[in-house]
């Protein structure tokens, strides 16, 4: 069964919104953290945000302002809303938890893709 799935990708024009969400299996035991990270075409994936346990949240400097990354209500359940998307946006999205407090994350989504374009 899947652990981790990603949804709400889609195409979009820039400065418009896009929200996407994740959902965890309850397989998975005792998250500590969830994040985004996002691949766009010949580029290596990069981090784009995180959600921490106890309410810290991490942003990249390039999505820092735009994007929101929120907890669902329902538990492990994360949000990312992107608003005023730009081109550079574009890249497959990734949902990814982490289970350790060490520096890598151990589940991660299959991916959606998001595509900024006019």
């Amino acid at each position: 069964q899947e652990q981790l799935v990603e949804s709400g990708g889609g195409l979009v024009q820039p400065g418009g919104s896009l929200r996407l969400s994740c959902a965890a299996s309850r397989s998975i035991f005792s998250i500590n953290t969830m994040g985004w990270y996002r691949q766009a075409p010949g580029k290596q994936r990069e981090f784009v945000a995180s959600f921490i346990s106890g309410g810290s949240t991490n942003y990249a400097d390039s999505v820092k302002g735009r994007f929101t990354i929120s907890r669902g209500n329902a538990p492990g359940t994360v949000y990312l809303q992107m608003n005023s998307l730009k081109p550079e946006d574009t890249a497959v999205y990734y949902c990814a938890a982490r289970t350790t407090w060490g520096d890598s994350y151990n589940y991660w989504g299959r991916g959606t893709q998001v595509t900024v374009s006019s």
